[in-house]
């Protein structure tokens, strides 16, 4: 699938399964953005060790949200704080990802930012399989990233536009642009597992994520 038909089958699973409810996805990062910007309002310092303690929580948060939006199923506010069932884990990986994008930086930015994509998928994989360790989700996603880093990175790129016209918003559109970027980041994911499924993905459900995706 193409980049283009990811972003289309994302808007489709938005708008036609959640039908009307754009909103409560934006509301839920609007959310997010309010309790990390009073978090850092009272303290620049306070607010960067909070952002690194719930970091990870509200990564698989988010992730989980977008695998339901586009497996059709209910999404609601506070699914929000759902990641925290996962702490330890979720910590441990965000700590993990940090670390070592971090040690590979260290040698140029370009390798960095492909070892960042090679983790891209880390939580979704976390969302899907809750009983792995936070380092077998990282080494997973290195797994199907694998010759696939480009197209992700393709995928997040036709995503400038938008971006960049949130500008003129002042970044208010950016609360509906990234449940957007979320899902179809999450069809990206399962497009991958349904290509290359493993022993603990049996149950996951075999879709086809190419319906409506060529509508733009």
């Amino acid at each position: 699938m193409t980049a283009r038909e990811y972003r289309g089958f994302a808007r489709e699973k938005i708008r036609e399964k959640i039908r009307g409810k754009w909103g409560l996805l934006a509301l839920i990062s609007f959310i997010y953005g309010v309790l990390l910007g009073v978090v850092s309002a009272i303290s620049p310092w306070i607010g960067s060790v909070v952002a690194v303690a719930v970091g990870g929580a509200f990564s698989l948060s988010f992730s989980m949200i977008a695998l339901r939006v586009i497996k059709d199923e209910t999404v609601k506010v506070e699914m929000l704080f759902d990641g925290f069932r996962l702490y330890v884990k979720s910590l441990l990986l965000y700590l993990i990802i940090g670390i070592f994008v971090f040690l590979w930086s260290l040698l140029l930015i370009v390798p960095g930012i492909v070892k960042a994509y090679s983790y891209s998928l880390s939580y979704y994989i976390l969302a899907e399989n809750k009983e792995i360790s936070a380092n077998d989700a990282r080494k997973r996603s290195e797994e199907l990233m694998y010759g696939n880093r480009w197209r992700l990175f393709c995928l997040d790129f036709s995503f400038i536009g938008w971006i960049l016209l949130s500008l003129l918003t002042l970044g208010i559109l950016l609360f509906w642009i990234i449940p957007y970027m979320e899902a179809a980041h999450a069809a990206f994911y399962r497009d991958l597992v349904f290509q290359t499924p493993t022993d603990g993905e049996k149950d996951v459900p075999e879709e086809n994520f190419g319906d409506g995706g060529d509508t733009e």
